[in-house]
């Protein structure tokens, strides 16, 4: 499994943050990387209160705590 891992803001209060993912089955760290803009676009139409910061791809851990992008 991929994992795009993002941080998203509060448009309203910059320093309040959080991490968030979502989960591709199937794919590359590359695949997500190439399907990763679109799917951050439709998130933030969805969420307009918020910013996404920073985001990366990268092999699913389950288990793992919070990251460090």
């Amino acid at each position: 499994m991929i994992e795009l891992a993002f941080v998203t803001c509060l448009a309203t209060s910059p320093t309040d943050c959080e991490n968030r993912s979502l989960l591709f089955q199937d794919g590359t760290p590359m695949s997500c990387m190439m399907a990763a803009q679109p799917q951050l676009a439709q998130w933030i139409n969805e969420h307009p209160n918020w910013t996404i910061a920073r985001w990366k791809c990268r092999a699913f851990k389950p288990g793992e705590g919070g990251f460090d992008i």
